[in-house]
């Protein structure tokens, strides 16, 4: 299952993967996060999302194999669907998406934190998508996510070789953000999320959109057009006014754009 939690008086979110020993996925599970995503982009207040596993060990083991044991093509595509629909939600959730690593993430639970905005890992994790080494393949957005941030050539050593790599090397070669002492992930999680609350929400959605435009292949052209387009948009929303006359008269902004 996964625990759905809030902070900081309902803007930020926390999803708790729970499901021990290994916090596993299922289709249900899947299905459970894809509607939660659902429900905190219809709420204004929400404007973080942190996302770790329940235990010291495992953030997530991926899938549940058991699914896959008797090769029905009906269990694959439910598990392909599920995973999918379920890691391209999580992506293009409204708020900043922050994923607390605390131990293994490996195959789909590695595909959830690449869906995710930001990485922190802490120092004992171990990451992999290790699927063709039992006849399977990332069927979560991992073989479009994971080149794009570690380049082709880490993508293919990580799942033609199977790779497990370990928080430096995450580190190192861009697939975290940041690593941390053990037991640490989520409280780094949790007040860079408050960092979150310091910035306009208009402006954070409209900027995660425009990054995101360049991973989905946006012409840089067209790309930019729309880049400054948005920068208009925000004109007509109070945030602009309220963030620029709070920096000149020293004291915080008071957000009050509403969805």
């Amino acid at each position: 299952m996964i625990e759905l939690s809030f902070h900081n008086d309902g803007s930020i979110a926390q999803f708790t993967l729970a499901r021990p020993p290994a916090n596993a996925w299922t289709p249900e599970m899947l299905a459970q996060m894809r509607e939660y995503v659902g429900q905190l982009n219809a709420n204004a207040r929400v404007r973080a999302i942190v996302v770790t596993g329940q235990g010291p060990k495992f953030f997530s083991a991926g899938a549940d194999l058991n699914q896959f044991a008797s090769g029905s093509k009906e269990s694959a595509l439910i598990a392909a669907s599920a995973f999918g629909t379920a890691m391209e939600a999580l992506s293009k959730a409204r708020a900043v998406v922050i994923a607390a690593i605390n131990g293994y993430a490996m195959g789909g639970g590695l595909e959830c934190a690449l869906s995710c905005d930001v990485r922190i890992a802490e120092q004992h994790a171990q990451m992999a998508l290790p699927e063709p080494g039992v006849g399977l393949l990332p069927a979560g957005c991992g073989t479009q996510t994971l080149p794009w941030l570690v380049g082709e050539g880490w993508a293919k050593r990580m799942i033609l070789t199977g790779e497990r790599v370990n928080a430096e090397t995450a580190l190192r070669i861009g697939l975290v953000e940041e690593v941390v002492e053990t037991g640490k992930s989520l409280e780094a999680a949790l007040a860079m999320a408050q960092r979150v609350m310091k910035n306009s929400p208009q402006a954070n959605v409209f900027c995660k959109q425009l990054i995101h435009q360049a991973r989905n292949g946006v012409p840089r052209a067209a790309a930019l057009a729309v880049e400054r387009e948005r920068f208009v948009d925000l004109f007509s929303g109070p945030d602009q006014r309220e963030g620029v006359n709070a920096f000149l008269e020293k004291r915080a902004p008071e957000w009050k754009f509403e969805w």
